[in-house]
């Protein structure tokens, strides 16, 4: 025990082990592998009608120009390594049907509002937002709406950079190796400013951007090495596959590839949190016994979660923390601390009754 207790010290002194440690505990409290899990199913779901809609608009926009078109598409594409050519095999097919639109369309609106609903859900948890404050469901698919927008625009802009970028000559002048360097730093900064404008467009809480662009540039480095590994996935493990095998690789691997980047976005989210709502530095042993002493954080983390269950505007919780870890053992800290607004008799109190 005085070796944890040591360690626990430590911890709490220093940023660079503190902050982390923090970060991972709400993580676990906030159920983030359950979070994550929930996003990358929805997005299995739209993926497919999504990237029909884009073509489908490509066609539209870049008619004049089929070959512009084709490197846009190709880019487009490259985002999605592991789906690669049997995506764009049966874009190409659907070309011109407008069933297939009509079809591409609706779809992709049911897939993109359950993605947009799934990170609504994620971020509002992950801010503390209280149930009552978060969107009605109405407004919620207006925001929906307006995150399905956002992607789209985003997946044009960094699609057209690394169009442009795969050119050999752009207006007059060779391409080379440090314009492309530039293509991939310029579609990082997007990527992170598409994060930061999420979590503007879809928490409900007073989100500081000073807190957010830090953790949004980090994570939107993660997600061009996840892009990175997945073409590496396929181009080693998919790639000459038999038809059984190579069907089996590219659903599995297409969803871990989903899940992995909603485990970034997730993670992401939470070290702004963090950063912002100062959860750390958190005690050592709080996830797995009640014998132990919070910290100012702790105290900070639980309220927040107590006060994110609450239904109604009116209703009011309070929350009180002991300072003996169990009762009917001996303190000399003084009578307990409370959080909260509630009358003594509030049935909201814990104590109440």
């Amino acid at each position: 025990m005085e070796a944890l207790r040591r360690l626990d010290a430590f911890q709490r002194r220093h940023h660079w082990l503190g902050m982390p440690l923090g970060v991972l505990y709400k993580f676990a409290d906030d159920q983030g592998l359950f979070l994550a899990a929930l996003i990358a199913y929805y997005g299995f779901v739209s993926l497919f009608p999504l990237l029909l809609l884009l073509v489908s608009a490509l066609a539209v926009l870049l008619q004049n120009d089929p070959a512009l078109q084709e490197q846009v598409l190709n880019s487009a594409l490259r985002k999605f390594p592991v789906l690669g050519d049997q995506l764009r095999e049966n874009i190409h097919s659907l070309r011109g049907n407008g069933v297939a639109l009509t079809v591409g369309v609706l779809g992709s609106l049911y897939g993109g509002l359950g993605v947009a609903q799934a990170v609504q859900h994620a971020l509002n948890k992950i801010w503390g937002v209280p149930r009552h404050a978060r969107p009605n469901p109405l407004h919620s698919r207006v925001r929906g709406l307006m995150f399905i927008g956002l992607l789209a625009v985003g997946l044009f802009v960094t699609s057209g950079v690394l169009a442009t970028a795969s050119f050999d000559e752009v207006f007059g002048l060779r391409v080379g190796s440090i314009l492309r360097l530039v293509a991939v730093l310029a579609v990082i900064v997007v990527n992170a400013a598409l994060l930061v404008l999420t979590v503007r467009i879809l928490t409900r809480a007073q989100v500081t951007l000073r807190y957010v662009w830090v953790p949004a540039l980090g994570g939107a480095c993660a997600w061009q090495l996840l892009q990175w590994g997945g073409t590496y996935y396929v181009r080693n493990y998919v790639s000459g596959a038999g038809a059984t095998y190579g069907m089996f690789a590219i659903v599995l691997g297409l969803l871990a590839w989903l899940y992995l980047g909603a485990l970034v976005f997730v993670l992401t989210v939470e070290t702004a949190a963090v950063h912002s709502h100062r959860l750390w530095p958190r005690s050592l042993l709080t996830p797995f016994t009640d014998d132990v002493r919070l910290s100012h954080a702790d105290r900070r983390a639980y309220r927040s979660y107590a006060m994110a269950e609450s239904f109604k505007g009116f209703q009011k919780v309070t929350v009180e923390f002991h300072t003996e870890p169990f009762p009917g053992t001996n303190t000399t800290d003084g009578p307990p601390a409370v959080d909260g607004t509630g009358p003594p008799d509030d049935p909201a109190r814990p104590d109440a009754g």
